[in-house]
């Protein structure tokens, strides 16, 4: 697997019949993450933020993401933060869609 650039690239329909990520790959495609955690095969990632108009904002730029990715991930969000979990179900565990909706979440605060 070689380096790729996650927030350039899109996803691609995955309906199961591929396998996971090997840990090895999944560790690979992290390192290109900025605070994401390798989680069995999950990664997970908890944004902070001063009120709940700017998590709600967040929320939502995360929802037009998903939307426009078609890879959805689980939120859990409070008054002043957002936890996202990306897991393709598909296929039981980490593919490449959740690394490239990861980092285009990332670049949200590069905005």
């Amino acid at each position: 697997m070689t380096d790729i650039d996650l927030q350039k690239n899109k996803c691609k329909p995955c309906e199961g019949g591929v396998s996971p990520l090997t840990e090895a790959e999944a560790l690979r495609l992290l390192k290109q993450l900025n605070g994401w955690q390798l989680h069995t095969q999950h990664i997970i990632k908890a944004f902070d933020f001063k009120n709940f108009d700017q998590t709600m904002a967040f929320v939502n730029a995360v929802a037009w993401i998903s939307q426009k990715e078609d890879h959805h991930p689980e939120l859990k969000v409070s008054y002043s933060q957002c936890q996202i979990s990306y897991q393709t179900h598909a296929i039981g565990g980490l593919s490449e869609n959740d690394f490239i909706c990861a980092a285009k979440i990332d670049a949200l605060f590069d905005l």
